[in-house]
């Protein structure tokens, strides 16, 4: 099968979404099918060979972060130009709402610049998106182009449902189990706890850590954190304050750097107060093998099930009761690695990839020539991922797994 991504966001930093579209890129040319991702990336930047490189991106603010997107005339031209280069028999675009090359792709592809259907995929999990509020009727029309709709989560696909309307297939983020089970541990002393963000982003909940870790340290004389990601290093220890000398900052590192982090943390916490449709760290916790602490957001209680601690959004007093509890209970601890590394067996990447591609062939079926699409897209029957993915999340993975390629 001949498949053409469209990434919204720039592969200069890293990100949620740019690690969703490169993973399940590897995970469908693994399988036998050829793959052109098309994303913004400014000139010089390493991207895999399967990448075309979109060009520069704008930063601009989104859903308490910066998202760095290309839109205007130039770039509809070369996603024009792109189109016109491939002929692919599906066209996945993500995060089709995002001002960004995916909507771009949405209005130029139809005949001839493309006949075969369009898949989309939803990840964010902002409810009270206020561009999906002013966009909404622009994109209703747009999105009676789109064959197939997948959401990363129930949370994600309740947002696009309210905004847009149809519905949509829920199709976990998958992760790379074996990278983050296997291999050695970075070096660390004392009880380390492990934090994995944009630690600077205040719906990180950084600050909500940095309050629990003030409230344990005069009683756990040995408590780190070790931190890994993105962020102002000088401005995390002055808001540190007394607590500063806990922290061992890594900074950003590759998907290696992180898997070896989290094979060496005691447990790994995040604290995050909203904004999350999902929460990728948490799997690749649970594949490192990591006991996960994290706030009850919506998303980390579907993620997660049975295999996590929860803690109040926001509640530092509480985070600190919970993570003494577990630093203080290694049987405790070694049932939540258990039963982290049996539930994120279910979104391994080829076990993913193979519910996407059943996506794909329903809408190849549902368009089967040069047509357009069905109004309000379609939503595909939807069994479970795997037995494994049912208990405590309610995952569903849109459709039968079957074998073959395309």
């Amino acid at each position: 099968m001949r498949i053409g991504i469209v990434c919204p966001y720039s592969l200069d930093v890293a990100g949620g979404v740019q690690a969703h579209v490169l993973d399940l890129a590897r995970a469908l040319l693994a399988q036998g099918h050829d793959v052109d991702v098309l994303a913004p990336a400014a000139p010089g930047t390493p991207v895999p060979g399967f990448v075309t490189p979109a060009g520069r991106a704008l930063g601009v603010p989104y859903n308490g972060s910066v998202a760095r997107v290309r839109f205007g005339p130039a770039s509809y031209a070369r996603v024009r130009r792109w189109l016109a280069d491939h002929e692919f028999d599906v066209l996945h675009l993500h995060e089709p709402t995002t001002v960004s090359l995916p909507v771009l792709a949405l209005l130029a592809a139809r005949p001839p610049m493309h006949t075969g259907p369009i898949v989309v995929t939803f990840h964010t999990a902002t409810e009270r998106s206020r561009a999906l509020r002013a966009l909404g009727g622009t994109l209703t029309p747009l999105m009676e182009r789109v064959t197939a709709r997948i959401a990363v989560s129930a949370t994600a696909r309740s947002v696009q449902v309210r905004h847009l309307g149809g519905d949509a297939v829920e199709i976990p983020n998958g992760v790379d189990v074996a990278r983050y089970a296997r291999g050695p541990a970075r070096p660390v002393a004392g009880e380390t706890v492990g934090f994995v963000g944009r630690f600077d982003e205040p719906r990180k909940g950084m600050g909500v850590l940095l309050d629990a870790v003030a409230l344990l340290a005069p009683r756990r004389p040995d408590l780190r954190v070790l931190v890994v990601g993105r962020g102002d290093a000088g401005a995390l220890r002055r808001a540190a304050g007394p607590v500063a000398d806990r922290l061992d900052l890594l900074g950003p590192v590759d998907d290696d750097g992180k898997a070896a982090a989290l094979r060496s943390v005691r447990v790994l916490c995040a604290p995050n107060l909203g904004g999350e449709s999902y929460g990728m760290v948490l799997t690749e916790a649970m594949a490192a093998g990591a006991p996960v602490l994290a706030s009850d957001l919506a998303a980390f209680r579907e993620v997660l099930g049975p295999a996590g601690t929860l803690f109040p959004v926001g509640d530092a007093p509480a985070l600190a009761r919970e993570l003494a509890a577990l630093l203080d209970d290694p049987t405790r601890r070694a049932a939540l690695t258990a039963a982290g590394r049996e539930r994120v067996a279910a979104l391994d990447w080829p076990v993913v990839a193979d519910a996407v591609v059943q996506v794909y062939r329903a809408a190849q079926a549902a368009v089967p020539g040069p047509r357009p699409a069905r109004r309000g897209g379609l939503s595909v029957p939807a069994p479970r991922v795997r037995a494994a993915a049912e208990r405590g999340a309610g995952w569903t993975a849109g459709v039968p797994r079957g074998g073959g390629r395309c």
